[in-house]
């Protein structure tokens, strides 16, 4: 490479590297062209998701940049989502027994994360400027980062690290924990001082513009004190984290009809036959609460 071509990609990992590290021919890399399925589904809140799916080919080169560049590279111990080791138990157990818990909420979260900002990050990790692109590139649809891409939960952690440093910091100096699943933020005070509730609010609110967020201001901004149901994830933390009792007394009674109709010979769990009443709950369905429940045991009994 000449002295010119060399300061015109700057300085870092080339092209060639990426392709090299990648396991992928750098014609083959470079000649990509990211293609996304668009659609909708319903969010558990009311309303409509929108997801970009990618197709498969790109799905699987993006696997690809997931295992082999992003998986070491470390994010902010206070991002709960999309690590491992971390999960919405692991959110919840930061925030139990506290006086105070504020939480907020991020509009449109991914689709907010600049494209600018996940180029900054590949610079700032040693790419040179054409390869920082073509991650870019790959990795980003519509100028940010899309729903339903691999790459974009782990890159939305990645590329905030400075934002949930500084709310951490901030938190801590004001006797508070900070952390973020994903969109979702939770702030909690071991003292109930309504100047520090507000100001750090505030302070979150700030930091998270300068980002180029947006978060809700009514519906999904709470503040919850001791004499309140404190949430953090669906879970409840005001003394030990759990799921609502309301959820607990549901899925004792879903357990004991499907035993009754197992033990009976009726409908087996995932039946279509409609003649018979079906459980509440298909197999999947609930063995994917089993887990949560399994998860949300060990975890919480982890940190005793």
């Amino acid at each position: 490479m000449g002295l010119f071509d060399w300061l015109l990609a700057g300085s870092g990992y080339g092209i060639d590297e990426l392709a090299r590290r990648l396991k992928v021919d750098p014609e083959e890399l470079r000649g990509t062209e990211p293609r996304y399925r668009e659609f909708f589904i319903p969010k558990r809140g009311g309303g409509q998701r929108r997801i970009f799916a990618p197709d498969n080919g790109l799905k699987q080169l993006q696997r690809t940049i997931l295992r082999r560049l992003l998986g070491r590279l470390k994010a902010h111990p206070a991002a709960m989502g999309f690590e491992r080791g971390r999960s919405i138990v692991t959110n919840a157990l930061a925030h139990q027994r506290q006086a105070v818990v504020l939480r907020l909420d991020v509009k449109d979260f991914f689709t907010s994360t600049q494209a600018k900002r996940v180029r900054r990050y590949f610079r700032l990790i040693g790419w040179n400027r054409p390869a920082a692109d073509l991650l870019t590139q790959l990795c980003t649809y519509q100028d940010a980062l899309p729903q339903g891409a691999p790459t974009s939960p782990r890159l939305s952690n990645l590329v905030n690290y400075r934002l949930d440093a500084r709310l951490s910091a901030m938190a801590a100096r004001l006797g508070a924990v900070y952390t973020r699943y994903a969109d979702d933020i939770t702030v909690s005070f071991a003292e109930d001082d309504s100047e520090k509730v507000h100001f750090l609010r505030d302070f979150v609110r700030r930091v998270f513009k300068e980002a180029g967020y947006t978060l809700h201001r009514r519906r999904k901004a709470s503040v919850r004190r001791r004499h309140h149901r404190q949430m953090v994830c669906g879970l409840v933390v005001n003394d030990r984290v759990n799921l609502p009792r309301e959820t607990r007394r549901w899925l004792r009674a879903v357990e004991h009809r499907t035993r009754m109709e197992e033990a009976a010979g009726l409908v087996p769990l995932g039946s279509n036959d409609h003649e018979c009443k079906p459980p509440t709950l298909g197999r999947s369905q609930l063995q994917g609460w089993r887990s949560l429940r399994a998860m949300l045991e060990w975890q919480t009994a982890a940190r005793r």
